[in-house]
């Protein structure tokens, strides 16, 4: 059997550091930004689905620099930039703390920073991690290409994602502790774990990552640029992206409207943290079996029944807030049908993903595969950029935060249509799923005209 290189053992251990650190700070990512900086769910929507989206539309470009500086160099760079940003996270609350405009505890107490421009001071360093985030993304993927074979490397791909999920809910099992013991200012201090993995991971790099596989120059800038314009004209990829990113936007929502959701509805013993988890988990034991079950069927087929799943994900999650008993199999029914609903986009999950770069390849003219893939993560960038925004205001309209009213019954009047929420996700999924069945006849008959042109 073939072994991995040194510099493939330590670029996998670090990006798991990474992943661990992304998703414990990721997952809380809109609470932190309205209960410790007083952003309004508005607010913390738009800027984290910029942040997000970013992070999926820049590693393209980030990995052009990393050609250019080397591999060592740009993980370097990206490790420090991201102990800056997450230890920033961190230490700018309590500044802000020292300057008397916000009080942490249990429940955060604004007293100005709500309506000082100094809210903003958290923009660089948000740039920061969006940056050191790009970096990771390109370099990390880059160095297992380059330091496996075409032997080891389907074994090499799988190291790296068993590392990726391991670090994700690894993350995410932190928050929860964390949060119910300190409250708001477990947000805060949140930051600093995340700073202390990546600060580790900046170390580790320092010290033992070496890599004599230096080859390839990249692509400049300009060139990447006239690539997206060529992707951008290619009709039949952009409807795909913008159908599949109907997935995406509902899949995001574990993220965007989840954890806001959840502590509103049942309270500070809420664990969504936790309930975000069941995705990985569901991921990690049905995915080679639906891969499997679904090899003979075409890309588009296994995508259209993830497509049809996805909506019905989403009403799923609506049944909690209607559901009359207080508990189902020991949970609160709003947790419980979460919980469900997770699980269910993680299934979806398991038939679109693995066919998606498939069928997006098939896309592709021929001869430009690698060149085009380089902007298939471009659904996440459309559905995070928008999903995170429209979460802001489907909150502040059908569950908004209870620190606005005076007592828990104007609070219970104001949530009763909380459920409303999933509806909008529920119709998504379904014009999403329709307009992926509409696209695959359309397609077919396009390549059928091509093949047997008629004569006129």
């Amino acid at each position: 059997m073939t072994k991995f290189s040194r510099a493939f053992w330590v670029a996998n251990s670090v990006e798991l550091l990474e992943r661990l650190a992304y998703y414990a700070v990721f997952i809380v990512i809109t609470l932190y930004l309205s209960n410790v900086w007083g952003f309004s769910d508005i607010e913390a929507g738009i800027i984290s689905g910029i942040f997000s989206a970013m992070l999926y539309f820049l590693p393209t470009f980030a990995g052009a620099y990393a050609d250019k500086i080397g591999f060592r160099s740009s993980i370097i760079l990206a490790f420090t930039l991201l102990t800056v940003g997450y230890g920033g996270l961190g230490l700018l609350p309590t500044m802000l703390e020292s300057a008397g405009l916000v009080s942490y505890g249990m429940t955060a107490t604004f007293t100005g920073l709500e309506t000082s421009y100094l809210r903003w001071s958290i923009a660089p360093i948000l740039v920061l991690i969006v940056i050191g985030g790009a970096f990771i993304k390109a370099v990390i993927s880059g160095t297992v290409a380059r330091e496996t074979t075409s032997e080891n490397r389907a074994r090499g791909y799988a190291i790296f994602y068993m590392m990726v999920n391991i670090g994700a809910f690894t993350g995410k099992t932190v928050v929860d502790p964390l949060r119910r013991s300190m409250g708001d200012e477990g947000l805060v201090y949140l930051n600093f774990f995340s700073a202390s993995m990546t600060l580790f991971a900046l170390i580790a790099v320092f010290f033992f990552y070496k890599s004599v596989k230096t080859e390839g120059k990249g692509k400049s800038f300009a060139e990447i640029g006239k690539a997206l314009w060529k992707v951008c004209q290619n009709g039949r990829l952009i409807a795909l992206i913008l159908i599949i990113s109907g997935f995406w936007m509902i899949q995001s929502q574990m993220y965007a409207t989840m954890p806001k959701y959840v502590i509103r509805m049942i309270g500070e013993g809420a664990s969504p943290g936790w309930y975000a988890n069941v995705n990985p988990l569901v991921v990690f034991v049905c995915v080679n079996f639906v891969t499997s079950f679904m090899k003979r069927r075409t890309a588009l087929t296994s995508m259209t029944i993830g497509m049809l799943i996805i909506p019905f994900s989403a009403l799923v999650m609506s049944f909690g807030n209607q559901i009359g008993t207080d508990y189902v199999m020991g949970l609160h029914p709003v947790a419980f049908m979460m919980i469900v609903g997770i699980a269910m986009q993680a299934l979806a999950e398991c038939f679109i993903s693995p066919r998606f770069l498939e069928y997006f390849s098939l896309q592709s003219p021929k001869g430009e595969e690698g060149l085009y893939l380089g902007f298939s993560h471009l659904h996440s960038f459309f559905s995070y950029l928008f999903a995170f925004g429209l979460s802001g205001f489907l909150l502040e309209k059908y569950c908004p935060d209870p620190k606005a009213f005076a007592s828990q019954v104007e609070y219970a009047a104001a949530t009763v249509n909380a459920h409303y929420i999933w509806y909008v996700f529920v119709g998504i999924g379904m014009v999403s799923a329709i307009a992926l069945v509409i696209y695959g006849r359309v397609v077919k008959n396009l390549d059928k005209k091509k093949l047997n042109p008629e004569t006129e």
